[in-house]
Order: C-alpha cells, then structure tokens, then sequence
C-alpha cells in the first residue's frame, strides 16, 4: 500500500530555511515518495527562530502520523522528543563535534566544549527511533564515536534534482580547459589546495573558476593575492537553479581536498552535482567517496592536501580527452544507478514504511 493510500502525514521540522539544500532535498523526497507533509522551518539560519519552531510544531504534529527532524536538529531533538510520542526520524547530516571541533577549531578534543557539542549529538541520535545518514563509513564512525547501535542507522546516499543539475551541451570557455569548483569555502573543503594548484598551472591553458563564500574566505582570498593569481574567477554564491550554467563552462569540476579529521567521513554536494553534471569528477580520496566511485574509472581521485595530486590529476584530464569522456559517462551512471530524487524518494519511503508498521 502505497503512503498515498494510507493517508500518511508527515511533520518536517528542521534548524535550516527551505531553501537550503539539504531542507530542500529532504522535501523533494518526502513528497515524491507520496506523504503530505506539514512543515516547521525558519526564515533563515538564526536560532532566535527556534521558539517559534518548536510552537508551530506543538500545533502541527497532532495529526501526523510520523515526525521527521531535519538539520540543524541537534538543538531541537530533545524539545521534539518531549512534545510527541511519534516515531521520529533524524536526519542528523553533520555532526556538531566534528564540525566545530575539528573543521573551525571551537575547542581542544577533551575540553568543556567539545564534550557539550559531543553530549548535543549523542543525546539526539539516541532519541531518535531511526536515523539516516549518506555513508556506511559515516554511519560506523558515528556510531562508534556516540555510543549509539548501527542498527538505529538507515544509509542513503546524497542525491540531487536532476532536472536542475543536468548534463547540457558543453559552453564556450574561450579555448582554456576550465576546472569549476562551488561550495563553502570551509576547512575540509581546502580551497587553498586549489588555489596552490592553480598557482602550479599558471603557465598552463587552464582557467579556474571558484563559486562560494564562508569561514575561511579571507584567508583564502589573502593567499590568492600572495600567490598573484590570474588564471582564477571568483564568484559569490549563485542560485542553485543556476548552478548547471556554471558548470556546463567547464572541462572538469573539483571536490573536496582538506587535511583535517572531516575530509575524512564526508561524501559532500559538490561531489554529486558533479557526477550529476557528467563532468568528470577531481576529489579527495577517502572511504565515502569509494563506496560510490572508483578512481581513474568514474572519478580521479587523489591525495588528500596536495595540491600537486591535484594540478597533476587536472593536467591529466586536459591531455587525455578519452579519459575525460569515460570518467564523466562513468560518474554520469554511477548518479543515476544511485543519487537521483526517485531513488532517494524510495529509500527515504522503505525507512518510514517500516518505522510505521
């Protein structure tokens, strides 16, 4: 029986606007899996909003038959919890530890803060009747690090709108091989391995162009102006509905490249927009990234920090157009076998099917 048949109301609350990607991805996927969905988000990212959330769900989850509890839950969990007996859903996504500990060095790992953001995720996860998360490896490594049973966990992968981050006809880029990078300038991103890699490149026909803003911006910006670079654009960010545009200009796109603990445990956006986009794919090599593609075959993947690994592999792409043809057509495959909105649509509908029956 399909939800539509049974009626099923879902209740979506969550720390982040609609319009942010992973608010919207979980939408896209409750709705095209059938549900009437009610939901309780913010205006923007603020947590002065959290009042009036957690009101609007006291009114809204009475006639639901599931609640669902989006990014930047960790906050809003235990309330949630308190003010339903619902099976609840977490989509827990990033982890307040790893993300203010080891990506914006909040605090020593042993340190009063650290175990206050350790105690936010634990307390939420362990709450949680179900939890999804994109990865089998983040899904080991966070049941491991907050002492919380793998079988609590669901996986599904990242997935995108494939109607909006589309393969299109290749742009003009004015006779230079283009390497497109987007997202959050943040440490695990590591923009300035990419910026060190163009500098590597600058007496190479290769253009970058680099979309995005965050916490590392002006540091990155600094080093670009160290480095003298003239081979690279910067972008603010853009409307996600214009993102294909950006990166139908463009040869190849980049991933993610930092150094610290996270780089380690994470899959990203940018990586499925990508393979999304039938660019061939430059990232980060680690165990998230390999459960979905394999290097030299649907992506190059490279050494994590080096900005070298990383001119090299752009280099590699450029004079090897049969390369750069099978990596993209192999990535292209590997996001339609696994990342498209109808798959994550199913998946995230087997997970609610058994939490309600």
């Amino acid at each position: 029986m399909t939800a539509e048949e049974k009626k099923v109301r879902v209740c979506y609350i969550a720390g982040r606007e609609e319009s942010y990607s992973r608010t919207r991805m979980i939408l896209h996927g409750l709705r095209r899996a059938g549900y009437d969905v009610v939901t309780c988000l913010p205006a923007d990212r603020s947590f002065k909003h959290y009042p009036n959330l957690l009101w609007d769900f006291i009114r809204k989850q009475r006639g639901c038959d599931l609640v669902v509890v989006g990014f930047y839950g960790q906050i809003l969990f235990p309330f949630v919890w308190l003010l339903t007996r619902k099976p609840v859903l977490y989509d827990v996504y990033i982890s307040t530890y790893d993300t203010m500990i080891h990506d914006r060095g909040k605090g020593g790992s042993g340190g009063f803060k650290a175990k206050l953001f350790w105690w936010s995720d634990a307390i939420s996860m362990r709450l949680a009747n179900r939890i999804i998360l994109e990865t089998v490896d983040h899904i080991r490594d966070y049941a491991t690090k907050f002492r919380v049973p793998e079988s609590k966990f669901f996986h599904i992968f990242l997935a995108t709108d494939e109607k909006v981050v589309a393969r299109r006809q290749q742009k003009e880029s004015n006779g230079k091989f283009l390497v497109h990078f987007h997202g959050e300038y943040a440490p695990f991103h590591g923009v300035q391995y990419i910026l060190k890699a163009a500098a590597a490149l600058s007496d190479q026909n290769v253009r970058f162009q680099i979309i995005g803003r965050g916490i590392t911006y002006e540091r990155d910006m600094r080093l670009a102006q160290d480095l003298k670079l003239k081979n690279c654009t910067f972008i603010d960010w853009v409307p996600f509905e214009e993102l294909s545009d950006y990166m139908a200009r463009a040869d190849c796109c980049l991933g993610i490249f930092g150094d610290n603990p996270r780089t380690l445990r994470v899959l990203t956006n940018k990586v499925i927009e990508s393979i999304a986009a039938g660019k061939p794919l430059i990232t980060a090599k680690n165990e998230p990234v390999q459960e979905l593609l394999a290097d030299s075959e649907s992506a190059l993947l490279v050494e994590r920090g080096n900005p070298q690994a990383i001119a090299e592999a752009i280099l590699k792409l450029r004079d090897d157009p049969e390369l750069r043809k099978r990596v993209a057509e192999q990535g292209h495959l590997v996001f339609l076998k696994n990342c498209t909105l109808d798959t994550f649509a199913k998946q995230l509908n087997t997970v609610i099917e058994e939490m309600l029956n």
